[in-house]
């Protein structure tokens, strides 16, 4: 079931009715758990086990670190945990990626072999459900949250449905406190959410799969060269589109949860305002930075540790966060090359800071970017921009079907091969051309500012006209429940 169908919009209304009548604390909850396996079994009902299986472990290991003081027995139970997690997690998504570059390392050192290829269905949301049960094992291990004793609430906690296919990915303390007492929206949050959840399907179905997912397609699919404007009305095309896809869905989510009373972490923040790619990561997939910064960089002893290892853990925890993504070099490569960008801007601030303290000046004025980036100035717009152009030079292997297909589009895009065809209608590019301009404009001058104060400030009959007409918009421009991008990871 996608947030985009008529069959969650009635899904939803039984859910609300049901949860605002008066029943107890305790059966509005198993509703709510029975209605988030419901929601999922609708993909594919056989999964519901590995939703089960693992929920069930984790529930149990977390209980016996906690009570137990021996060291080596608490990394048994945390290892059986990550183990299962992580077992599952490889074999779903990357044992066909592991088995095929096994074979061509095999066939590279001149043995000839051959595997059958593996007929594995990747379970929907295994990668954000599985992040959200080791935060809470690994917390637990860390003494950091106390163990649940409540297989109700935290069943609900893994499965919570607006949160379980694509995130946002939570933290035991994000949700399981709010299951604890009796929930429902007040009526400004019920107005609020429902707000939201027109918002989130306004970027999905107008601007991400009407305005821009048949102009990414195409460009794409094909298997020759075309022209560079076609190329980067291309990429431009998808950069908004994953953006409003991605974004879509979690305002959708946390939207759908605040009717129900529930609040649910931020997942973006202007991203194409980002000066910078540690901005870019502190306002792009909120919730995955931050999982991959808390339980990979940190442990891995982020920049605590000298220099050359604060590179190389930059370097592993983006490879890896590129991987989690899906099981292709292209991912990896994707990861990679933020993984620079990362170190660049690193070594850069790093290279101020000196020649800053040699001249005397003040440190106070180093930020994370080495300018203050919350000053809407020229040069900081400028930089915006640049980093706007690195992402989208990065969203080429993101969505190329292959490394020789992103390889095709980068000498398109920057003028190497010219003699490629001309594809797309000045219609077409001129709907890309609005977005772009449109997505970076209001990125820009909402950086420091929500949604929710920009609507507080307008007169009722403003905000009123504004929710009709994302309304009409996506009555009409509705034709198909297309799924959501990120549902493939």
């Amino acid at each position: 079931m996608v947030f985009n169908s008529y069959t969650f919009i009635l899904f939803f209304v039984l859910l609300l009715v049901l949860h605002n009548l008066p029943f107890s604390w305790k059966t509005k909850k198993i509703n709510l758990l029975g209605a988030s396996y419901l929601f999922y079994a609708l993909w594919n009902p056989p999964f519901i086990l590995l939703l089960w299986l693992s929920t069930v472990v984790d529930f149990y290991m977390a209980r016996l670190i906690s009570v137990t003081e021996e060291k080596n027995r608490r990394r048994l139970w945390l290892a059986v945990s990550l183990v299962l997690n992580l077992g599952m997690l490889s074999y779903f998504k990357y044992g066909g990626f592991l088995l095929e570059n096994f074979t061509v390392l095999m066939n590279s050192m001149g043995i000839a072999f051959q595997a059958a290829k593996p007929d594995i269905i990747l379970p929907v949301g295994i990668s954000f459900y599985t992040f959200v049960t080791l935060s809470y094992t690994i917390d637990v291990y860390r003494r950091k949250f106390t163990p649940e004793t409540s297989i109700l609430d935290f069943a609900l906690f893994v499965t919570y449905f607006p949160h379980l296919v694509a995130g946002p990915i939570v933290r035991p303390e994000d949700l399981i406190p709010q299951f604890k007492e009796p929930k429902k929206a007040t009526s400004e949050q019920m107005i609020w959410g429902l707000f939201l959840l027109t918002l989130g399907l306004f970027l999905k179905v107008v601007i991400a799969d009407g305005w821009l997912s048949e102009t990414s397609d195409l460009i794409f699919s094909l298997p020759f060269p075309v022209n560079p404007l076609d190329a980067w009305s291309a990429v431009l095309a998808f950069s908004g589109q994953i953006f409003c896809d991605f974004s879509g869905y979690s305002t959708c989510a946390i939207g759908v949860s605040l009717c129900l009373g529930f609040k649910l972490p931020e997942n973006f923040r202007y991203p194409y305002a980002s000066i910078g790619f540690s901005d870019f990561w502190r306002r792009w997939h909120i919730t995955l930075s931050t999982w991959l910064r808390d339980y990979l960089y940190i442990p891995l002893g982020g920049n605590r540790v000298g220099r050359f290892r604060t590179y190389v853990n930059l370097m592993i925890t983006m490879l890896l966060g590129g991987l989690w993504h899906g099981a292709s070099w292209n991912f990896v490569i994707w990861g990679g090359l933020h993984g620079i960008f990362l170190c660049v801007e690193r070594l850069y601030q790093n290279w101020s800071k000196k020649r800053r303290k040699s001249a005397v000046v003040d440190e106070v004025v180093l930020q994370a970017t080495v300018i203050p980036i919350r000053s809407k100035n020229v040069s900081n717009f400028m930089l915006a921009l640049l980093t706007f152009f690195l992402v989208n030079v990065t969203w080429v292997f993101f969505r190329a079907p292959d490394f020789q297909k992103a390889m095709l589009m980068l000498l398109c895009m920057f003028g190497v091969i010219t003699e490629g065809p001309k594809m797309l209608s000045t219609p077409d590019m001129l709907k890309v051309a609005i977005v772009t301009v449109a997505l970076i404009i209001s990125h820009w001058s909402m950086r420091d500012r929500s949604v929710k104060d920009l609507f507080k400030s307008l007169p009722w009959w403003s905000s009123g006209i504004i929710w009709a007409i994302m309304l009409i918009l996506i009555v009409m421009t509705q034709k198909s429940t297309g799924s959501f991008i990120y549902f493939q990871f």
